[in-house]
């Protein structure tokens, strides 16, 4: 006969594993607290550290997601390790997309299937498309096919392509109807702009996110305060960017990247809603967090808790990001983040994990940290400029 829970003990407390940690991060900043681990997933149970849970030093925050990815040109199973816990994929085969939705070795994985875009244009002109997935429309009866055909493939977002540099692109009616469309679905829209007036085309359709900060023109400060506001046009009630601010020059930076960052700038000055990404698999980009997306946000304005709310997921689920060391208060938040680690519940829930953490805590550098004692998070990092 199976063992029945004590009085005080439930059918969770019974599997779970408790944590002291010196801190957490869930749209803001907490002390030491006590952290509950159970097959359902991670929460926090007190914010104050209990002296009969296990010790885990470090501070713990949501899993970070990238919001542009093309798994189908990169590694997909390389992106955990490089501290990834979610992914949005903007563009790729929508069977490909199903396996690695379902590969425990893959981020939590959100995608929008195949690109749709107008008829023998961006990016179907492209070498590296020949590994994804295109679908091209010339009328809104095509356009909300093709929405159709994504989500019944897994989609859960659309991805549209407008770059007039390269071509032609979706005219207005067709746009709208796409974009209408994929609301009435409960689908949001994220567009590619590229070449003058087209994140204001966008926009005006009623598209959700922006998959990359507009490059190809300085945007006036009418329009970006314009998008900046919460507006019911958009199903999250506020439009939004994705940053990909590294992909102009790696590292080089340049004329491209210093528009981007100019818009972006005063996007986040004005209230825009911004979620880190990189359009990892274009170009020269890390297989997993990246340093120089992190500090070009930095360098826009995107700072302390901003940064974090560009880059991690809504709350805990059963996957955390693990930093094993409290940070001093000059330190430099980028820096930080990369010796981020994902953790799963299931990892967490196993005996040696508490031990081997602490092992490795107390084999660091003592000048890393500081005293747990003390306030675990720099008071200014609190500071959302």
């Amino acid at each position: 006969m199976s063992e029945q829970p004590t009085p005080h003990e439930t059918p969770e407390s019974a599997l779970a594993v408790d944590y002291a940690v010196d801190g957490y991060w869930l749209r803001e900043w907490h002390g030491p607290a006590t952290v509950r681990v159970s097959p359902h997933g991670i929460r926090v149970i007190a914010d104050t550290a209990s002296p009969t849970a296990h010790r885990l030093p470090g501070v713990l925050l949501p899993g970070f997601r990238d919001a542009h990815v093309h798994l189908g040109l990169t590694e997909p199973r390389a992106l955990i390790a490089g501290g990834l816990a979610a992914v949005d994929d903007l563009g790729g085969h929508p069977e490909r997309l199903q396996e690695w939705a379902a590969d425990d070795t893959v981020p939590e994985l959100h995608h929008a299937g195949a690109f749709i875009t107008a008829p023998h244009t961006y990016p179907a002109n492209r070498a590296w498309a020949a590994t994804l997935a295109v679908a091209e429309v010339q009328t809104g009866e095509e356009a909300m096919a093709a929405v159709a055909q994504q989500l019944a493939a897994g989609a859960t977002f659309v991805k549209v392509a407008l770059n007039a540099e390269e071509g032609p692109v979706i005219d207005d009616d067709t746009l709208s109807a796409l974009v209408e469309y994929a609301h009435s679905r409960g689908t949001e829209v994220v567009v590619h702009v590229q070449g003058t007036g087209q994140a204001r085309r966008a926009f005006a359709a009623g598209a959700d996110r922006l998959a990359h900060t507009p490059w190809t023109e300085k945007l006036s400060d009418s329009l970006i305060e314009e998008m900046a506001q919460p507006n019911s046009r958009f199903l999250a009630g506020r439009h939004s960017w994705i940053s990909t601010l590294d992909i102009h020059g790696y590292g080089q930076r340049g004329r491209d990247f210093a528009t981007a960052s100019d818009n972006l700038q005063r996007f986040h000055a004005a209230g825009g809603i911004i979620r880190y990404g990189t359009d990892l698999g274009n170009g020269d980009l890390p297989p997993g967090l990246n340093h120089r997306e992190l500090t070009a946000l930095q360098d826009a304005g995107v700072r302390y808790d901003a940064l974090l709310r560009a880059l991690c997921l809504p709350g805990f689920g059963s996957t955390v990001s693990y930093l094993p060391t409290v940070p001093r208060a000059d330190a430099d938040l980028a820096s930080w983040l990369m010796t981020a680690t994902v953790v799963t519940a299931r990892e967490l829930l196993h005996p040696s994990f508490a031990e081997a953490a602490a092992a490795a805590h107390s084999a660091r550098n003592s000048d890393d940290v500081v005293p747990a004692a003390t306030t675990p998070i720099p008071t200014t990092w609190r500071i959302d400029l």
